[in-house]
């Protein structure tokens, strides 16, 4: 007979509330059982798979990485930062995992990690690092999350699982609630529900693991009491920037007192370790050169979260006179001018920033939504339709998609997508006005 998931309570050390959690979703269709803590050897409550940690991961990473506007098109920057992570994750807790590393071009000051491996670090705090020690132990720490299975741990707790049971959680934005907001009006879509916001003990759990890859990849540890040195300051004087960084991964004068700690007993043979400066200034030399321009953009991105529109358009503006072909100011350029009913304008932007970054998915939405907005639902669908080609997974697509179809008056291609949509969202305006269209065609009683 098969292990029933309901009677592992005294095994897997479930609190009655646990136990009722899994009752619940038990009787939703889902498979539970227990798992053992690749790091500590221990049995653990585990409500998601490795196999499902990995799906996951391939589902809603390549929506969050798009979100911050893709990965840096600077090829030798993504290549080294991969080289850096997979050389401590080679020796990790969890070696088999498909890891992969990069920088999102988003400015504000951040790094994440999604279940199955996809670790991304954003320039802005790429520009805040001052060697390579700190970039391995800021991947490290991010390892560490991946390798102690935070998130699936949370999932298990019943903390994430809103975005599986109810489908993609429609969450725009990444830094600030009113950008956000912006963003939802504008149909756009992030996957932050799946990035956990971890806990203290999840944090100190990071760090240790973080401090043996680095050290373990033969790096000085000084290089995380550097990290935690920068993190230690930037929690005194919050900014918008780090916003998301420290409401995910919570600062404290512990954990940079703990780091201090470790590396002066535990790590204290690499305390003099190489910290590889010259070879962490060569390779960030070009994202350097932007610092400028990106300096200007989170300054507009704040005024624009504050509906300040000429404000943030000077912003913008300066950061093109610096870097003319910046993906994330052309696009930023076309937000705020579509959120201003400049809809003609917001096209313009948003045609230049495909045309710097045709591989990236955003740029096509936004000209996709000011096209409607012109009425121009033939050009709209073109966009939407290459924008889905790049990145499959957007619900909100499917449903633009289908308004331009009924613009068209294409009926039966705009019920099909509407349907679609409905599959996966049933909350919300766009989902109204699809089950209202359905019903008005007689699809739907």
């Amino acid at each position: 007979m098969p292990n029933n998931p309901l009677t592992q309570k005294k095994k897997c050390g479930l609190t009655r509330r646990e136990f009722m959690w899994l009752s619940s979703m038990a009787a939703a269709g889902y498979v539970f059982g227990c798992a053992t803590d690749p790091v500590t050897g221990k049995k653990q409550f585990m409500l998601v798979s490795e196999d499902t940690e990995i799906q996951i991961d391939r589902q809603y990473s390549p929506l969050q990485f798009s979100t911050d506007f893709g990965p840096v098109q600077d090829s030798e920057l993504n290549r080294y930062v991969n080289q850096v992570g997979n050389k401590m994750a080679a020796s990790s807790h969890r070696p088999h995992m498909p890891y992969s590393f990069r920088v999102v071009n988003a400015t504000y000051i951040n790094a994440y990690a999604f279940p199955g491996g996809s670790i991304a670090a954003t320039r802005g705090i790429m520009l805040s690092l001052g060697n390579e020690a700190e970039l391995a132990a800021l991947l490290g720490h991010e390892l560490g999350h991946v390798n102690a299975r935070h998130s699936a741990e949370q999932m298990s707790k019943g903390q994430l699982t809103q975005a599986l049971v109810g489908g993609i959680s429609v969450l725009a934005g990444t830094q600030s609630a009113a950008l956000g907001d912006l963003a939802g009006q504008l149909g756009q879509i992030g996957a932050g529900a799946l990035l956990a916001s971890y806990s203290r003990d999840n944090e100190r759990e990071a760090d240790a693991l973080g401090m043996e890859y680095m050290v373990g990849a033969d790096y000085g540890s000084e290089g995380f009491v550097g990290l935690m040195d920068m993190l230690n300051s930037m929690s005194k004087h919050k900014t918008s920037s780090v916003e998301l960084l420290f409401a995910t991964h919570p600062m404290s004068e512990e954990r940079y007192n703990t780091a201090v700690q470790m590396a002066n007993t535990k790590y204290r043979s690499s305390l003099n370790g190489p910290l590889y400066r010259d070879r962490y200034m060569d390779h960030t030399a070009r994202l350097r050169s932007q610092k400028g321009a990106i300096e200007e953009i989170e300054k507009g991105q704040k005024e624009l979260a504050q509906r300040k529109y000429d404000a943030a358009s000077s912003h913008f503006h300066q950061a093109l006179k610096q870097a003319p072909d910046d993906y994330v100011a052309l696009c930023m350029m076309s937000i705020g001018n579509l959120a201003q009913k400049k809809y003609a304008v917001g096209r313009q932007y948003a045609e230049m920033a495909q045309k710097a970054y045709p591989k990236e998915a955003q740029a096509y939405h936004l000209s996709g939504f000011s096209k409607i907005q012109l009425k121009d639902f033939e050009g709209a669908y073109e966009e939407f339709n290459a924008y889905e080609l790049l990145l499959p997974g957007n619900p909100n697509t499917i449903f633009f998609k289908g308004y331009c179809q009924e613009g068209m008056n294409q009926i039966k291609p705009a019920a099909n997508e509407y349907q679609r949509y409905l599959q996966v969202v049933q909350q919300g305006k766009y989902a109204q006005h699809a089950y209202k269209r359905l019903v008005d065609w007689g699809y739907m009683k």
